[in-house]
């Protein structure tokens, strides 16, 4: 069984991206403020977690709170891009196995919102070889 929040601390740590799939379940659900709808399965859960990562992952964020029960738990983080703080939080679900069933990101400020939405399209359209469009 994998510890889950311990393996989801170590990743984002090492900026290691690549140790994604191994902690998604193949039916992974990825909810965020950027997105209208949820991406289900793996493959997409984990394009937006990287993609997020990519983003966010830049030397200013960092996990300042943390609130856990059973098979989920809640991070509160900050994060700067382009001198916009952002903070925010990540609810975490997982089975008996550990591995990541549902991943709820929540943003303020609306700024920040916004600028995530811009940046997150960008890079994604990007990962998926497409000219940019809405995400």
């Amino acid at each position: 069984m994998i510890d889950t929040m311990a393996a989801w601390h170590g990743l984002v740590e090492r900026n290691d991206p690549a140790a994604l799939d191994a902690l998604l379940h193949p039916d992974a659900m990825f909810l965020s403020p950027i997105v209208h709808s949820a991406q289900v399965g793996r493959e997409k859960t984990g394009l937006y977690l990287r993609t997020a990562l990519a983003l966010l992952n830049n030397g200013a964020f960092r996990y300042v709170g943390e609130w856990s029960a059973p098979g989920s738990a809640i991070l509160e983080f900050e994060g700067v891009i382009d001198g916009i703080t952002i903070n925010g939080v990540d609810m975490i679900w997982w089975d008996e196995a550990g591995l990541i069933t549902r991943f709820k990101v929540m943003v303020r400020p609306l700024k920040a919102v916004t600028l995530m939405h811009e940046r997150m399209g960008a890079l994604l359209a990007a990962a998926q070889g497409q000219p940019r469009r809405g995400v």
